[in-house]
């Protein structure tokens, strides 16, 4: 039987449409009908090659459902190719096309015998969510792309990155570039797709790495995994997004050794950076032990990434003791176990009760009979909110959907990061 899913925290795979939008120089063709298409960018400030709103759509409607749209989508491709500038076009499939047997390969593949930069991806919603449809396209185009390119040499030092899910990460980028910064800190080279600054020549790249590095949960492992499997790039899979001195420097030390980075910088940088994130704690360390303004327990309801990584540093930079966390992300079983784990790893010998669930009732319901043993602490999405004011505790939006705050170009993982974090903790209401 099927459940009503209150207060859902992610949408569809086609809603992966914006992991294209990210990359400069690329825009991706909906073979999809014109709900699907008008639904999917809601993010404040999704971006794109043109615009969040500007992308070619073949408006599926009950004519091709009948008599197969393969016809309407060659045509759409056809006039795109024409009056577009971009470098790259993905076709993704919705759910109608999909089940109508709609040959998108066929397709792509016409155009890209024409020397065109045409590929193809099946995003319908029935088969994911917009987590596994970032991941499918990014394998799309290392398969259909990368593939096809001449062989080129490998860049000594050049590190392959990908972190969170762009626009449903509503920190996404200002984490990807502290990240850089902290993988260039050691003296390797950072290559990301995503973002301005960056372009199809950052694709082009991505085989000439010498290590990537996956800082994910599990979002984004199966693209990762492609690239060490087909270009023998040997990948680093590193589950927790570094926030705060305890992680970002076991952050830089296991990419260090994995790297072959020199350590003797290395451990120049952690303790420059931590010379300065203790600075600055010391500094208000009346406020954060001010147990009026703040309990020690939290909760925190998010994705699998923040979850984890929040917990880490409030447990093992802050002292905070957590009470269960709740992951709404339909994390794939397979990789539940290993994220189990991490919550068990605490400092001080402490652990994390963790439960898997996306209806946002249900875990409300279930907070509202936590014992904060103070003022509560709630972290998560704008859905949050209300039952963050109904037990009386301060609420802080780091997860979509993102209501009530703007976000530009802020990110929460490494020393300033945190730092960031903890402001928007106790400038909470």
């Amino acid at each position: 039987m099927l459940n009503i899913i209150d207060q859902p925290r992610f949408k569809c795979a086609l809603t992966a449409m914006q992991t294209v939008q990210a990359i400069p120089g690329a825009v991706p063709i909906l073979h999809s009908g014109p709900g699907c298409a008008s639904k999917l960018n809601d993010n404040s400030g999704s971006g794109g090659h043109y615009s969040a709103n500007v992308y070619p759509c073949t408006l599926m409607g009950e004519k091709e459902v009948v008599f197969g749209g393969i016809k309407k989508l060659r045509n759409t491709v056809e006039n795109a190719l024409k009056v577009m500038d971009a470098e790259l076009f993905v076709i993704l499939s919705g759910c109608t096309t999909e089940i109508i047997g709609d040959d998108i390969e066929e397709v792509a593949e016409e155009f890209a015998e024409q020397g065109k930069n045409v590929v193809w991806a099946k995003t319908p919603g029935f088969k994911g969510n917009n987590y596994q449809g970032h991941d499918w396209i990014l394998s799309a185009i290392f398969q259909q792309y990368l593939t096809k390119l001449p062989p080129a040499p490998k860049i000594k030092g050049l590190v392959n990155i990908f972190a969170g899910v762009p626009q449903q990460d509503p920190f996404w980028l200002g984490n990807l570039r502290e990240i850089e910064r902290l993988v260039q800190s050691i003296g390797l080279t950072p290559n990301t797709i995503f973002g301005p600054g960056r372009s199809i020549e950052n694709i082009k790249k991505v085989r000439q790495a010498e290590y990537t590095i996956l800082v994910s949960p599990w979002a984004g492992s199966e693209s990762a995994e492609y690239l060490e499997k087909e270009f023998s790039i040997p990948l680093l899979r590193y589950p927790i997004l570094p926030i705060g001195a305890s992680e970002s420097g076991k952050f830089l030390r296991k990419v260090g050794d994995f790297c072959q980075a020199d350590k003797n910088l290395v451990e120049k940088v952690i303790e420059e950076n931590e010379r300065d994130f203790y600075y600055y704690l010391e500094r208000f360390a009346d406020t954060f032990l001010e147990i009026n303004l703040l309990g020690k327990r939290f909760t925190v309801v998010s994705e699998a990434q923040y979850a984890l990584a929040i917990t880490k540093f409030l447990v093992n930079d802050m002292g905070s003791f957590p009470l269960t966390q709740f992951i709404t992300d339909d994390t794939p079983k397979k990789y539940r176990k290993e994220i189990e784990a991490e919550f068990r790893n605490l400092n001080y010998g402490i652990e994390a009760n963790v439960e898997w669930s996306i209806d946002g009732d249900e875990i409300h319901n279930k907070i509202k009979k936590f014992d904060f043993k103070g003022i509560p602490l709630v972290i998560g999405s704008s859905w949050e909110k209300e039952i963050a004011k109904q037990i009386g505790g301060r609420y802080v939006n780091v997860s979509y959907p993102v209501i009530s705050r703007l976000i530009i170009n802020s990110g929460i993982a490494g020393y300033s990061g945190a730092l960031r974090l903890l402001e928007d903790i106790y400038s909470s209401n």
